[in-house]
């Protein structure tokens, strides 16, 4: 279970990720939003990097972590309750004007990121932006106990054909952690139709 991992090496993970520069990311993301009074979800926050931005940019921020322990360290960090969850039970109607799922999706099996994609979708405002990102490649594997679930650009639009999204732009980036570069990640932005 990949929460196991979470749990044991929540320090690490936290140090690891916290100051990781998603600006340009962020970016992205961000001109996509409708309505800057509204409110996201940070999918799987970790560290609480991401939603920390969110709310120093004025967002109302939603977030949510399978990791007890890393939920109690992100919680400290932003300043506000982490929802422990599991994001395969999320269950919002019209919320949400953006969601943002950084290297979370990408723990659970295709048929789970299909599921989870759809409750993210039924969460979403009208014109609600998803973002996730995915390490890059066609083959899923394990590593320390964690599952991979990796994406191409046609793999991930393959998998979401037929959801009600009117937007797509899919994106490779580096790691942007130290000493990572070489990793590569897919990204990608869906807007609800």
């Amino acid at each position: 279970m990949s929460v196991e991992f979470y749990n044991n090496n929540a320090e690490e993970f936290f140090n690891n990720t916290v100051n990781a520069d998603m600006s340009a990311t962020y970016s992205l993301f961000e001109e996509n939003l409708c309505d800057i009074d509204g409110e996201i979800l940070d999918l799987g926050c970790g560290s609480g990097r991401d939603a920390k931005h969110f709310i120093d940019k004025g967002y109302k921020v939603t977030a949510l972590d399978l990791s007890p322990v890393l939920a109690a360290k992100a919680s400290k960090y932003i300043g506000q309750q982490v929802i422990v969850g599991d994001m395969k039970d999320l269950d919002y109607n019209d919320k949400f004007i953006g969601i943002w799922a950084c290297a979370s999706l990408l723990h659970l099996t295709e048929d789970e990121v299909l599921e989870t994609i759809k409750r993210c979708h039924k969460a979403l405002k009208k014109d609600g932006v998803l973002y996730a990102s995915f390490k890059y490649g066609e083959n899923n594997y394990e590593k320390d106990g964690r599952n991979f679930t990796c994406f191409t650009r046609d793999k991930i639009l393959n998998l979401i054909e037929g959801l009600d999204f009117y937007y797509r732009a899919t994106f490779e980036t580096g790691d942007v952690r130290p000493g990572r570069e070489n990793e590569k990640w897919l990204n990608v932005i869906l807007k609800k139709g």
